[in-house]
């Protein structure tokens, strides 16, 4: 396990780096890559595969409509990675996800680890 900095310096220099990611990812890459992506990060910062999240607020948070994430969560259901309900989300497949994430999931999980550790229960 590698041992996390604890400095605010390298708090804020992986926010920052996010931030970036986040910001080439919605102007490179297909709405569901984006949100395979968002799925995974949320699950390794939450250490669930249960995610309280709406349609509404998935649609904030990648930059698109509502219907955009419906019609994409629907084809994830569908492929088995996922399970939809009413503002409940549970992962099936993560390796499922991995691959339909963009490669920006692997690029913020690295930063992450190399400035502040690894999270809890990362595989």
């Amino acid at each position: 396990m590698t041992r996390a900095r604890s400095s605010p310096d390298a708090y804020e220099q992986t926010l920052f780096a996010q931030a970036q990611q986040s910001t080439a990812c919605m102007a490179n890459h297909e709405v569901d890559a984006r949100l395979c992506r968002w799925l995974l990060r949320a699950r390794d910062l939450s250490g669930s595969d249960h995610l309280p999240f709406t349609q509404e607020f998935l649609g904030e948070m990648l930059g698109v409509r509502r219907t955009s994430v419906t019609t994409v969560a629907r084809t994830l259901q569908e492929a088995g990675m996922i399970k939809y309900m009413r503002g409940k989300i549970e992962i099936l497949d993560v390796e499922g996800l991995r691959e339909g994430a963009c490669e920006c999931y692997e690029t913020v999980k690295e930063q992450h680890r190399q400035l502040l550790g690894e999270l809890p229960g990362s595989p």
